[in-house]
């Protein structure tokens, strides 16, 4: 039952959101990865504004690596913790330059050494910018997984863990903008809209599962 619920939720999911994609926008791996690190407690909305000017004085690593602090600084400061995030940006161009000759590593691991990047912005470089099957967990998919019955664990990594074993690997990239989206837009924290959500008949806290409803 367990695989079967899997498979109805990731269709219907499929039907309602058949061009899910990051909403950030970039053309680069670079700029996939500043624009990910600039979102942590950041909307994406906002970020997009942000990173046309960032970009355009630090287009790449080495551009970026000869900028101060504080010129990221002033490029950055409608964003939150624009601080943290400025001295981030600044020492990750410089690994990168020194480490990867200006390229943004293809590896988890390899990510996961720059200052500012945790696991979720890893793995959303490595689903958007290089293909990869990655599955970052945010707090959309954490949440509404966990409605689903898909993962119990306390954590974002717990439940990427969980949510890595339960899916199909082929569809863990899309499945996470999937999840995304419907948290965004229809499974919301406070105020979740079961009522009129697709999803409702297939979800544990709304009722019994109907795994032979029909999908919409």
């Amino acid at each position: 039952m367990r695989k079967a619920h899997v498979a109805r939720v990731l269709a219907q999911l499929e039907q309602l959101y058949p061009d899910a994609s990051t909403e950030l926008n970039f053309t680069t791996p670079f700029e996939l990865l500043v624009a990910t690190m600039l979102s942590a407690q950041c909307t994406d909305r906002r970020v997009n504004l942000i990173t046309p000017r960032l970009f355009a004085r630090c287009p790449d690593a080495f551009h970026m690596a000869e900028a101060t602090v504080a010129e990221i600084e002033s490029l950055i400061q409608d964003c939150n913790l624009f601080h943290t995030k400025a001295r981030n940006l600044a020492q990750t161009a410089r690994l990168l330059v020194d480490r990867w000759s200006g390229e943004v590593p293809a590896d988890r691991d390899q990510l996961m050494t720059l200052p500012g990047v945790g696991r979720k912005t890893a793995n959303v470089v490595l689903a958007n910018a290089f293909g990869q099957d990655a599955l970052a967990v945010d707090t959309h998919v954490f949440r509404v997984a966990h409605r689903l019955g898909w993962a119990t664990a306390k954590d974002a990594e717990g439940t990427e863990q969980q949510l890595t074993k339960l899916l199909p690997k082929k569809t863990w990239s899309r499945a996470h903008h999937w999840l995304i989206l419907h948290g965004r837009r229809v499974c919301i924290a406070r105020r979740p809209q079961c009522a009129i959500c697709p999803l409702s008949a297939l979800c544990p806290k709304v009722g019994v599962i109907n795994l032979e409803a029909p999908i919409s």
